[in-house]
């Protein structure tokens, strides 16, 4: 059976870094929003299952099983996908990089909305430019930073973040620059000058053939100013 992934139409958001664990993987799914129109991922919302519904999307359905949060799907993608280590150490190593991953596109996102996600960007931008301004200088060199110390680290050497192949981590690190190269095009070109490896990785990615016929397909939804990443030029310093 196809999994179920439920997400906002119209914007990549936190929804693609699971697809890109099921793109890569070859996995069969239906992008329910996307597919099925908007009201069919509400109508999923408002009754997923008995007494566990998620938050809010993204949220994958597997069977009878309903998963909500990226970190937690990923967690559950990524033994059935084949994108993570066998061993224990290896599982909840690759989730913790996922979840800092997760604080980083967090963080992201309040630089255009660091005062609430119901008040426009327009009503908050003294306080977006003072955010924005810390993220740029002190966060992005310090997440990215902190990623090339990992591969740096790794035994099995750079190439990956965990162990000697792919993890749905590396691809999330993919994501992470693309949406920070968006974002912040100038900050994260001075933050990637100091990350080789992280450079290295990024293009490894992109350059392998599932994920390179994906960033190329209509299934790509191009970054726009509704979702996570939001270039605004005055937020770039």
């Amino acid at each position: 059976m196809a999994y179920e992934l439920y997400y906002w139409p119209g914007i990549q958001g936190r929804g693609e870094f699971v697809r890109l664990a099921l793109e890569e993987a070859g996995a069969a799914y239906v992008d329910v929003a996307r597919d099925e129109g908007i009201d069919a991922m509400m109508a999923g919302l408002s009754a997923p299952g008995p007494g566990r519904p998620p938050f809010a999307p993204p949220y994958l359905r597997d069977g009878d099983l309903v998963i909500g949060q990226t970190a937690a799907i990923l967690l559950h993608l990524g033994p059935r996908l084949g994108l993570v280590g066998e061993s224990e150490a290896d599982r909840v190593w690759t989730h913790q990089i996922q979840l800092t991953i997760a604080d980083a596109v967090a963080e992201a996102h309040d630089t255009h909305h660091p005062i609430a996600s119901a008040l426009y960007y327009e009503d908050q931008k003294p306080e977006a430019a003072r955010r924005a301004e810390d993220f740029r200088s002190q966060r992005i060199p310090k997440y990215l930073g902190w990623l090339e110390r990992v591969l740096a680290a790794n035994p099995a050497g750079p190439r990956y973040l965990v162990g000697d192949r792919l993890s749905y981590a590396d691809l999330s690190l993919f994501q992470l620059v693309e949406g920070l190269a968006y974002a912040f095009p100038r900050a994260t070109e001075r933050a990637l000058a100091e990350t080789p490896k992280v450079v290295a990785l990024h293009r490894s990615v992109a350059s392998r053939p599932r994920i390179g016929a994906y960033l190329e397909s209509d299934r790509r939804t191009p970054f726009n100013e509704d979702g996570i990443f939001r270039r605004y030029p005055e937020l770039d310093g």
